[in-house]
């Protein structure tokens, strides 16, 4: 459907608005546009924080100690929080949650191509803390100071809990890393894996983004995926130096003039691969959802026909 459009002068009036730092709230006005990008954007991260917990739940099992199991149910528990928080601040957009659902189980949806990678080792989820998290902080953290009110508020609670799982992501990695050869080994081979999904989860460079110019302009983001890339490099190769961990890029060198790490080229096949449906665990990931939702389809019915009586008791009493 074609976007409505908007009169002139409000666009203007809007843009004087986002260009002065102002916080767009849910009753005031804005572009047709900006709400869509703002529906797609946010019900993709609320996917992606919902989807996410299958590859590290895999794991809760097999733990190698209880300790790890509870630090593990904790985060799975806290990335379907973050889901429903993102979902909340959706529809203040006026898109319901059954709605995007919908969308996401249908396979019309995109979530973040990063979970579409299988944990093979306990190892990976000790590198999905460190990098994959660490990742997202330094794309969340720009989200904090969106221009969506109820996007920017949702994550600052998200950033303060996703903070710490890197922090527990990276001191597992630490410890493994000091570890027997085989442990140092496991890490590596995580790490090897894990590098270059993670450097994908920004999106392709920018002149390849159909939508970063327009989120920047209006102020959803404040910096490109290029950008964002190169903070995530600068900042993790000097954790993996830290501890010994090798990055797998032999085109890796740091730069003196600009004092940024130069880094080598993604295999962008590889990422619109996975980004159509194609990579590893596409349909495994889609399988679980979609019978997750299936099997909760009792959990909803119960919950709405309490809801339809408690109308009644109240509409009786009154």
């Amino acid at each position: 459907m074609a976007e409505q459009q908007d009169d002139p002068k409000k666009l203007e009036e809007f843009q004087e608005r986002i260009d002065n730092g102002e916080t767009i709230e849910p009753k005031d006005w804005m572009p047709s546009r900006y709400r869509s990008q703002l529906i797609r954007m946010m019900s993709q991260h609320a996917h992606s924080e919902v989807v996410g917990m299958l590859p590290e739940g895999n794991w809760i099992t097999r733990a190698p100690s209880l300790r790890r199991k509870l630090i593990l149910l904790s985060k799975v528990q806290d990335e379907a929080g973050h889901g429903l928080y993102l979902y909340s601040a959706t529809e203040t957009l006026g898109a319901s949650r059954e709605e995007v659902l919908q969308q996401l189980l249908e396979g019309k949806a995109k979530y973040s191509s990063i979970f579409n990678y299988p944990t093979l080792s306990w190892a990976d989820v000790m590198v999905i803390g460190w990098l994959v998290d660490g990742a997202a902080i330094i794309n969340q953290t720009m989200l904090a100071r969106s221009s969506y009110g109820p996007y920017s508020r949702a994550m600052v609670r998200i950033c303060k809990e996703e903070s710490f799982h890197k922090k527990q992501g990276y001191e597992m990695v630490a410890t493994m890393a000091q570890g027997t050869p085989e442990q140092q080994e496991m890490v590596q081979d995580a790490v090897n894996r894990w590098w270059w999904p993670t450097m994908m989860m920004f999106g392709p460079h920018d002149d390849d983004s159909p939508n970063s110019a327009e989120l920047i302009k209006w102020g959803v983001k404040s910096k490109t995926n290029d950008e964002l890339r190169q903070s995530f490099v600068d900042r993790h190769v000097e954790e993996a130096k830290a501890v010994g961990i090798e990055i797998p890029d032999p085109e890796l060198e740091f730069n003196e003039e600009t004092g940024h790490y130069e880094f080598g080229e993604i295999d962008w096949d590889e990422f619109w691969n996975v980004v159509k449906g194609n990579g590893p665990m596409n349909r495994e990931r889609m399988k679980a959802k979609q019978e997750a939702h299936e099997n909760g389809k009792w959990v909803r019915e119960a919950a709405e026909e309490y809801a339809r009586k408690k109308r009644l008791q109240k509409e009786k009493a009154s």
